[in-house]
């Protein structure tokens, strides 16, 4: 029998991508599952699939993250009408959009800050207030490596994912005390479909540097389950961190900008 029956992992952003590999690495681990995301047809698909796999309850909830009203209403269903426990928090659902952003609509910008801030910031809220109430629980926050600087054509999903790693690292520290760790993943491109959806051309240097989610999701549970305040996966995202740090502002966001479209 799974060694981690009776523990619940809740998964936003769940369909595809990190999130579905999520799911799946959780899965295989004996823990229960929570999926969450809009595309519910994928959802119970994968729900199946995993059930039948490795044994496990995994429930499906259609929601529309954007919908802070509908996040509330998400934790009120499964903490008060089903007495579910969360012992797990993954916020993977993102999203994002390359181009010049006067170019772009407002309300594109203003529905990836909705997602990757506002729904991100409340799951947090809810779901982090049980944890503290039971002295445990572990949170992982998916940002990017992008959020370690400004970046040409990525200014609003740039900036949201630095929100995420800064209120990641401040809540790793105000949430250790009370039993709870709080980890910021920060990967690079990885091949998840996002690009597809971000409108993002690959760049034959991205293209060189690309992980698969495997890798990356493995990367993240490992540094959550160690108490770790962030990680970036692969030793070339490793060193484009290092090379950020040690060098001006004005020269690697000139590098990073001929790289995301050279």
């Amino acid at each position: 029998m799974p060694s981690n029956r009776g523990t619940w992992v809740l998964i936003t952003g769940a369909s595809s991508g990190l999130g579905e590999e999520f799911a799946r690495q959780y899965a295989a681990l004996g823990h229960n599952l929570i999926l969450v995301a809009r595309r519910l047809e994928r959802l119970e698909v994968l729900a199946d699939s995993l059930r039948q796999q490795h044994r496990i309850d995994a429930l499906v909830e259609q929601v529309d993250l954007t919908d802070i009203a509908a996040v509330g209403r998400l934790h009120q269903r499964l903490t008060e009408e089903r007495g579910i426990e969360v012992d797990v928090l993954i916020n993977n659902a993102g999203h994002g959009l390359q181009g010049p952003f006067l170019d772009s609509q407002p309300e594109a910008a203003l529905s990836m800050i909705q997602l990757d801030i506002a729904s991100l910031t409340a799951m947090t809220h809810l779901f982090g207030q049980d944890m503290r109430r039971r002295k445990r629980g572990k949170i992982l926050q998916v940002a990017s490596i992008l959020a370690y600087q400004g970046v040409e054509s990525f200014a609003v999903y740039s900036a949201a994912k630095a929100y995420v790693l800064r209120f990641s690292e401040a809540l790793h520290r105000e949430f250790k005390r009370d039993g709870v760790t709080v980890t910021a993943l920060c990967p690079g491109l990885t091949d998840t479909g996002f690009a597809s959806t971000a409108q993002q051309r690959i760049t034959p240097m991205l293209r060189a540097v690309m992980m698969e989610t495997p890798p990356v999701v493995r990367a993240g549970i490992r540094a959550m389950n160690n108490g770790r305040i962030s990680t970036v996966p692969g030793v070339a995202n490793k060193l484009n961190v290092v090379f950020m740090w040690a060098t001006p502002r004005w020269l690697h966001q000139a590098v990073l900008a001929r790289i995301m479209t050279a």
